[in-house]
């Protein structure tokens, strides 16, 4: 079943589906021009061409426009089943490459600080950029656990906050430029961790 959210649908009827792409496209350029703060339902009405009360049909809020506009092209795929490194390489790859768009850049801490007073869009976003991928790992870690990958006690939720919540500080708060450094990096990281093999905990 699709999600309403996704699609705009919840908030009115779509005579003309132009408008919801005029819409979006317009508001990815502007989040880049003017950053999150500068961008607001009169500017992206008048750019785009199309009335307030159009985008308001479709999108109860600035926040929500934005949030559609930014996270595109996120539905789950299969994914080949070659193993949990594997898979954790391409959840940090999807994850870094997903918040290294400039729109994306721009419009986290705006986003950020939006979902904090406002629980319905706080679990449309967690719904739209969590639950395919918190899933996987949910769905692939006890079997990597009882093959011998990865070692007991990981627990799937905190390791993918760790891979989303650095991914979002290093390029939308610490403005990272160098993608693939992070990509490598990050991906060591949370293969390998931090203790040298003569380290005591």
């Amino acid at each position: 079943m699709t999600h309403p959210a996704r699609t705009g649908q919840r908030y009115g009827p779509h005579r003309d589906p132009t408008i919801n792409e005029a819409v979006l496209a317009t508001t990815r350029r502007l989040l880049i021009e003017h950053g999150y703060a500068g961008v607001s339902i009169d500017l992206i009405a008048s750019t785009a061409g199309v009335s307030r009360p159009a985008i308001y049909r479709r999108w109860p809020s600035k926040a929500h426009v934005v949030h559609e506009a930014v996270f595109v092209g996120i539905e789950p795929r299969e994914q080949p089943d070659d193993g949990f490194a594997a898979e954790v390489r391409r959840m940090v790859r999807g994850a870094v490459q997903m918040f290294a768009e400039p729109a994306t850049r721009e419009a986290i801490p705006g986003l950020m600080s939006e979902i904090r007073s406002d629980p319905a869009l706080q679990q449309i976003l967690a719904a739209r950029l969590e639950t395919a991928a918190r899933g996987s790992l949910t769905r692939q870690l006890p079997k990597a656990v009882e093959a011998g990958e990865v070692r007991r006690g990981v627990d799937a939720d905190t390791l993918f906050d760790t891979i989303a919540g650095a991914a979002i500080f290093a390029l939308c708060i610490r403005d990272v430029r160098d993608v693939e450094g992070l990509v490598a990096s990050l991906t060591d990281l949370v293969l390998h961790g931090v203790l040298g093999p003569h380290a005591t905990d």
